[in-house]
């Protein structure tokens, strides 16, 4: 299967992970019920890649199940801020040189805490962005721990 070499792939190639590429048609505004109709596969499995700012305007990652929300009162009181917010576009992908739409956390181009919603590790394998729209990387979600630099919080919402 031919499939983009993004950063994030050359990242994921450079530490040596086995991963399957996946490649569907990206819908704008379509997010992971869009993925996941496409590659039949759970939206719970199906995990964003959510740039923040905190109120001092640091920039962070929160790995989310696709059918859940953020918490940002929960992650600002975990993380010991005034508050948290979603990063503009522009901001976000001046922080992980990425499109919206198209995040990965593997590869940014600014290192940035990685907040990982815990029950994501209870997951057999896991869909995460490979660096463009349109592409997802089926990986193992130890791979995650044993590559980044993460931290577990229980964050996560209903959508």
């Amino acid at each position: 299967m031919d499939f983009p070499v993004t950063q994030a792939v050359r990242f994921l190639r450079e530490k040596k992970v086995e991963f399957l590429p996946h490649l569907y048609d990206y819908v704008e505004k379509g997010g992971t019920a869009e993925s996941t109709r496409q590659l039949g596969v759970n939206e719970h499995a199906v995990v964003k890649t959510l740039v923040f700012e905190t109120n001092e305007k640091r920039p962070l990652i929160v790995l989310m199940h696709g059918d859940r929300q953020v918490s940002t009162k929960t992650l600002a009181r975990h993380m010991g801020v005034k508050s948290v917010e979603p990063a503009t576009p522009e901001r976000a992908s001046k922080h992980t040189g990425y499109l919206v739409g198209g995040t990965s956390p593997f590869g940014t181009r600014t290192v940035m805490p990685v907040y990982v919603e815990a029950t994501i590790f209870e997951l057999e394998k896991i869909y995460i962005n490979g660096g463009k729209r349109g592409f997802l990387v089926e990986i193992d979600p130890a791979v995650v721990k044993a590559i980044l630099k993460i931290e577990e919080v229980t964050v996560g919402i209903e959508s």
